[in-house]
Formats: C-alpha cells, sequence, structure tokens
C-alpha cells in the first residue's frame, strides 16, 4: 500500500499457506517472507517473490520452522530465524538460498533479526537473560553485545536510517508500547503512550517517522507515528488484523 493507507494491493494468496513477516528487497524489487502450511505437521519456510506478485521461489526447505527473514543492505544475503537445530536461531544465507549459516549457535531463544543500514551489524531478540531483550552481533555473528536490560519484554528491535539509534517495543509499562534508544543501549525515549498494546516497529527510511501496529481500534491496524509521539495516523481500517508493516526503500 502508499504509505498513506491508499492502494492496498494483495500480492499472492494460497489456501494451503499463511504467509507474513514480509521486507523489502533493497531495490524495492522484490518481497521475502515466510511461509507457514496450513496443515499439519506445522512448518514455515522463506520465499521471495517480486512485487507484481511473480516469480515466487523457495529459498529455505528445513524439517523446523524459518521466519521473519530481512535483507541485507546490498541485497546479496538475507538473515533469518530458524528452529532447524531445536530452538530458535539466527541463520544469514545468500539472497538465492545458498551458503545457510547458524550465526547465533545458542542454547537459548533467538529471534526477529534485522541488518544495521550498513550491513556490519545484526540486532535481535534474545530470552538468555531470561526475559526478552535486545542484542546486537557484527555480522559474522562475532561481538554479541546487550543493548536493554529491562526486567519486561523488548523486541523486535529496527534501526534508524543512520544506525544511530533503534526502535522497539516493550512491554515496561503493562502492555507494549513503542521506544527509541541510541544503538549501545542508552538515551531511552518513549514514543507511544497508549493503553493497548503498540508494537512491531519499522523506522521509515527518511528517519522522522516509526510504522507499527497497534490494537488500540480494537483490532490490530498499522499506524504511522513521529519521532516525537504526534501525529499518529491509522493507514488501516479492518475487521481483520494488520500486523507486522515494513517500509519499501
Amino acid at each position: 500500500m502508499n504509505s498513506d493507507g491508499t492502494s492496498q494491493t494483495r500480492i499472492f494468496v494460497d489456501p494451503e499457506f499463511a504467509d507474513g513477516g514480509a521486507t523489502w528487497s533493497p531495490d524495492g524489487s522484490k518481497l521475502a517472507f515466510h511461509r507457514v502450511s496450513a496443515a499439519p505437521p506445522i512448518s514455515s519456510d522463506i520465499y521471495a517473490i517480486n512485487v507484481d506478485g511473480t516469480g515466487l521461489g523457495q529459498l529455505t526447505n528445513s524439517p523446523g520452522e524459518d521466519n521473519n527473514p530481512n535483507w541485507s543492505p546490498d541485497g546479496s544475503r538475507i538473515v533469518f530465524e530458524s528452529t532447524r537445530d531445536g530452538n530458535y536461531e539466527i541463520y544469514v544465507m545468500n539472497a538465492d538460498g545458498s551458503g545457510q549459516v547458524n550465526l547465533s549457535n545458542s542454547p537459548s531463544s533467538e529471534e526477529f533479526p534485522e541488518w544495521s543500514p550498513d550491513g556490519a551489524r545484526i540486532i535481535f531478540a534474545s530470552d538468555r537473560t531470561g526475559n526478552e531483550d535486545l542484542f546486537v552481533m557484527n555480522r559474522d555473528g562475532s561481538g554479541i553485545q546487550q543493548v536493554t536490560f529491562g526486567a519486561s519484554d523488548d523486541w523486535p528491535g529496527t534501526w534508524s536510517p543512520d544506525a544511530s539509534r533503534i526502535a522497539f517495543a516493550s512491554n515496561a509499562p503493562g502492555n507494549n508500547d513503542i521506544f527509541t534508544m541510541n544503538s549501545d543501549g542508552t538515551g531511552v525515549q518513549q514514543v507511544t503512550t497508549n493503553s493497548a498494546d503498540d508494537w512491531l516497529p519499522d523506522w521509515s527510511p527518511g528517519g522522522s517517522e516509526i510504522a507499527f501496529s497497534s490494537s488500540r481500534s480494537g483490532t490490530k491496524d498499522i499506524y504511522v507515528i513521529r519521532l516525537d509521539g504526534s501525529s499518529a495516523v491509522a493507514v488501516t481500517s479492518d475487521p481483520a488484523g494488520d500486523f507486522d508493516p515494513s517500509w519499501s526503500p
């Protein structure tokens, strides 16, 4: 859809699967997404498709769940989460599905990876602290650093266009709200203050707005808000659930 919510277009539909977690390729020509089987045994894999709905291609084929893909800034690689080793781990692969490598190698659950705009780092959520916190690692899996330290669940994280700040959802207030912070975890600022749940943020390419999913209307819809928390606008209004937004490049 357009950024104001107009011209909503269905790209693909297959009743045998549920599709989600869509993310744009850097050149805006493709979407990567995960596809979940509708019938047992439940499994999911990563696919890519042209934005006009043509050229559907399967990139992973594992016995577990492969979810939440995210393109590298140069378009050559895709990072994603997978349960193929028994728990959620962060994997990376070439954009054609080859060269799949486990980056996190942890007994804890690691989810929601996203590349930094310069391609040097990856942010992800992990429960290795006992609750869901955000961590940053180098693109090869080295140098893991924790960047949120709350007693609440903080996830997922999304980078600002200049990589200086991170937006994330936290249930520290008792419900999920959107926050931003410096990339090292300092300078936390609350963006939304709502009795409903606001989560799944995605930073706009221009850096001035954040798109997110919210239940404030009574169902899940997509909203766009300025960084100072002003001018929250619903860009979808549907009795079904709309969630997990992703901006075009």
